[in-house]
């Protein structure tokens, strides 16, 4: 048997022993893509969540924590109704969400993936020795996959749970590796006149441009980050 094959039939056989784990990777897949295109038929009332008092600030911040570490939400989407409905005040309060909705997301995905990492190791010796020499030094491996417009926020936060990233470091660097991405959206929303020019804006060739340069960066990154630690 292949070692292709063989890791095709583990992760067979773990569907079939932690159905409620699978389904919690189809969620953070799937979800977000099904939420935004809810959000948006219902858009006219997401408008309503502008607040008008510090409360309502907590509460739109809570708000955004919940959808984005539950994978309700994708990050960009959140990204612009903050920055149309808050404008630059919003832009620390979405910093705060996204940090507060790695700890929810990094802690959705611990404990609905709480073996997966130990299974793979007596199965499969070797990954385990990957990832232990990758998680000695992994702050560029996790700047380069938050900095990529291909890996989801909530995917990115499930893989980092399930080999045991240090939540700290995943902090500490995945945060400013989120920040272009970030800022990039927010600006959308704060100089639309409407929410749905914001998102449509989204696929201007500047923009364009620029999720091609950070996919660009973030493959040479982690295919960089990947192969010094082999050495």
């Amino acid at each position: 048997m292949t070692k292709k094959g063989s890791i095709f039939n583990f992760f067979r056989l773990y569907a079939k022993t932690h159905p409620w784990a699978v389904l919690t990777w189809l969620w953070v897949l799937i979800f977000p893509a099904l939420g935004s295109l809810i959000a948006l038929a219902n858009y006219n009332h997401l408008i309503l969540l502008a607040p008008k008092s510090i409360l309502g600030y907590f509460v739109f911040t809570c708000i955004a924590t919940i959808c984005m570490g539950l994978a309700l939400l994708p990050t960009t989407f959140t990204a612009v109704l903050s920055g149309f409905v808050l404008g630059w005040v919003g832009l620390p309060l979405l910093v705060l969400a996204y940090a507060a909705a790695t700890v929810l997301g990094y802690l959705f995905g611990r404990s609905t993936n709480t073996d997966l990492l130990s299974l793979l190791s007596v199965r499969f010796p070797e990954i385990e020795e990957a990832i232990e020499k990758r998680k000695n030094n992994p702050g560029a491996l996790i700047f380069f996959i938050r900095i990529s417009p291909v890996i989801p926020f909530a995917l990115s936060n499930f893989i980092f749970a399930s080999v045991q990233v240090s939540l700290k470091q995943i902090l500490l660097y995945g945060i400013p590796g989120m920040l272009p991405r970030t800022i990039l959206a927010f600006l959308a929303g704060i100089l639309a006149s409407d929410f749905l020019s914001a998102q449509s804006s989204l696929q201007d060739p500047y923009q364009i441009a620029f999720l091609v340069f950070f996919l660009l960066i973030s493959i040479w990154g982690i295919w960089h980050n990947w192969k010094k630690s082999k050495s």
